[in-house]
């Protein structure tokens, strides 16, 4: 049982220590990402504004990339005026974002309640790009995540481990020894009521540096574990799945074999526009990438209406270097 508390328990500089001085092995990872409580836990809080969803509503999926402008973030969703929004890559006491708790930020922009939980435990500042934005030259926490954001009250949450085994922590996965991060993708589960019955929803960010049937193999657990904590209520899935990451040069999604069989087991991708969803940012600065990365799918539920909403305040400034995803959804059957 993942505990749902008001605030994540930090990790000590004991406990720093025991990460610098692990063996950079699957086994040491597991058991270190095991005995830190803040990585075993959601985070929750906000406030509600509304009882249920409507039967009709709008969803969001965006990888926010840090988030370094929280108020700016909500003020360019006002005119989605999402109920549910499925978030990705919230720092969390981390210097670069100002020590600032991003997802509670956000939701108290936006007037809603949130559920919050850690990915990696960051040890250092970030690359140079990121280290642009720091005051300080510690994090006072250094969490980073992913989270949901609701209009309503959550009747349950979870968070949902999608790898164990330190992929960027152990060297021969892809890690950094010298700048180890302990954990590893997840995904935030919650219920939320609707006008028509219980609702889930869940944000997720799948793995970047890894290929195809690594991810499946993510999203076959997300789908497994959904199934028990959501028994036979629709659902809506949303967020960074990486697809095509690592298929250069043309980063073609339609390589991913997560998609056919999440489509055996009853989700529908047709709740994500077309087009791609990445753009070049004030941290990731690649002029001419472009992928297609952020989804929304669902079982049970159909789009009404879907976009993308481009990552681009007023001023033309990047919020992110992921593009925003939504659906206007409702039952279907």
């Amino acid at each position: 049982m993942i505990p749902i508390i008001p605030e994540l328990r930090t990790v000590s500089a004991a406990d720093r220590d025991r990460i610098l001085a692990a063996p950079r092995t699957d086994e040491a990872h597991r058991a270190l990402l095991a005995s830190l409580p803040g990585m075993n836990a959601v985070r929750c809080g906000g406030t509600a504004n509304a009882s249920q969803l409507p039967e009709t509503f709008a969803v969001v999926a965006w990888n926010l990339e840090r988030c370094l402008f929280p108020e700016d973030s909500a003020a360019h969703l006002a005119g989605i005026a999402p109920q549910i929004v499925l978030l990705s890559e919230m720092d969390h006491g981390m210097a670069r974002t100002k020590q600032r708790h991003t997802t509670a930020d956000l939701a108290q922009a936006l007037g809603m309640t949130y559920a919050f939980g850690v990915e990696f435990f960051e040890m250092d500042l970030g690359g140079d790009t990121e280290r642009h934005f720091c005051e300080d030259d510690f994090n006072a926490r250094g969490w980073h995540g992913n989270a949901i954001l609701s209009a309503v009250p959550f009747e349950k949450v979870t968070m949902i481990r999608l790898d164990d085994h330190g992929h960027w922590f152990t060297p021969d996965a892809g890690g950094d020894a010298g700048q180890p991060r302990v954990g590893g993708r997840n995904a935030i589960a919650g219920v939320v009521p609707t006008t028509i019955g219980p609702l889930c929803v869940v944000s997720t960010h799948l793995e970047s540096n890894a290929d195809s049937p690594h991810r499946a193999k993510q999203f076959d657990v997300l789908m497994d574990t959904v199934d028990t904590f959501a028994p036979d209520m629709p659902v809506i899935i949303g967020g960074d799945l990486n697809t095509g990451n690592h298929m250069p040069p043309d980063f073609d999604w339609r390589g991913e074999v997560l998609f056919a069989r999440a489509e055996a087991r009853g989700y529908d991708w047709s709740l994500t526009a077309d087009g791609m969803t990445t753009r070049p940012s004030l941290i990731t600065r690649h002029p001419t990438r472009r992928m297609k990365l952020d989804w929304i799918c669902a079982r049970g539920m159909k789009a009404d209406a879907k976009g993308i909403l481009p990552s681009l305040d007023a001023t033309n400034r990047p919020l992110s270097d992921h593009d925003a995803v939504y659906a206007v959804v409702t039952r279907s059957g």
